[in-house]
């Protein structure tokens, strides 16, 4: 089959075009390059540097590819950035979307997997785990513009016939996060351990996260093409794990005793989340694997050896010991 991954140089969007192109796909990513990194693709899968909203470029695409599964990835997501400038996060989320899914409808493509916020959309739960039957009270720009495409494709799939699937992420950690992102919280506390910096929390250290590696992100997206359903599902361990443990098991894997600084917290962030994934268990036999442990593990290992020797033409190469 024809997959297009839109995001597809960013770190989910990236191991997602990987896997399907081993699978034996035909893949072309799309990624307008400002947060991804073209060394994140493996070299078989093209990348069309553009962006969502460029529709000309957008069309060109589709009629030269004609893809039949389209993985949307692509997205602003720092809720700062969503607050200090919200017609850019909308410009990027939503209209993005919305061009995306024009062409999607007009080429009869057979599935759009969406790739939702299942931290940003709930807002501060009622209860926990969150279903996704849970009231939507997003508190941040980007929460609102996360969900807001989830709106859209419903409204597609009932005029257009556009069929969809949503996964509302937990926390994604891994290899390829981007450590200068403001959410990839392992990835910036493995860095700055390995470059003998102190770590900074923000609140008190028992703002909770539900943390799923990314390979089990990227079994869920693999099993979504047999899975004929269309809705939301979260996708989580159901288990809570406050920023004091991420610090604390990060610290352990790197071999090393600093305490961190705390800071003032941050606006628009909840201070609890987990999420309930019976949903998504019941129809695609989906469940994570890797413990948080051992994948924090495999993260400050993959950073050992990119600090110590990036791989050539990386954003991160010439910057050993730098930040």
């Amino acid at each position: 089959m024809r997959f297009l991954v839109t995001g597809a140089a960013g770190f989910i969007g990236s191991h997602v075009a990987e896997a399907y192109r081993q699978a034996g796909h035909q893949v072309v990513g799309l990624d307008n390059l400002s947060t991804g990194k073209r060394e994140n693709l493996p070299p078989d899968v093209p990348l069309w540097e553009t962006d969502l909203t460029d529709e000309s470029q957008l069309e060109r695409l589709f009629h030269e590819f004609r893809p039949e599964i389209i993985s949307h990835h692509a997205a602003q997501v720092n809720v700062r950035v969503s607050w200090e400038r919200p017609l850019e996060d909308a410009r990027s989320n939503v209209l993005g979307a919305l061009a995306l899914f024009r062409q999607a409808a007009r080429w009869k493509v057979q599935r759009t997997i969406y790739s939702s916020s299942g931290g940003a959309i709930y807002g501060e739960p009622e209860q926990l785990p969150v279903t996704e039957d849970h009231p939507v009270r997003p508190l941040s720009n980007y929460g609102v513009s996360k969900y807001a495409v989830e709106l859209y494709l419903q409204a597609f799939r009932l005029h257009s016939n556009l069929p969809y699937l949503i996964f509302r992420y937990p926390n994604v950690y891994g290899p390829r996060q981007d450590p200068a992102g403001e959410a990839g919280v392992v990835a910036i506390f493995a860095t700055q351990f390995l470059r003998g910096e102190q770590p900074r929390i923000f609140g008190d250290g028992t703002k909770t996260r539900d943390y799923v590696y990314i390979s089990d992100i990227v079994d869920a997206n693999l099993r979504a093409l047999d899975c004929k359903r269309c809705g939301a599902f979260n996708l989580g361990w159901g288990k809570e794990i406050t920023d004091r443990e991420v610090f604390e098991v990060v610290r352990e894997a790197v071999g090393i005793a600093v305490e961190p600084i705390f800071d003032q917290k941050r606006p628009g962030e909840i201070d609890r989340i987990c999420l309930e994934t019976t949903r998504v268990r019941e129809a695609l036999a989906w469940q994570p694997r890797v413990a948080f442990r051992e994948g924090v593990g495999r993260v400050v290992q993959d950073w050992r050896q990119r600090l110590v020797a990036p791989p050539p033409g990386s954003a991160w190469a010439g910057q050993k010991g730098e930040r």
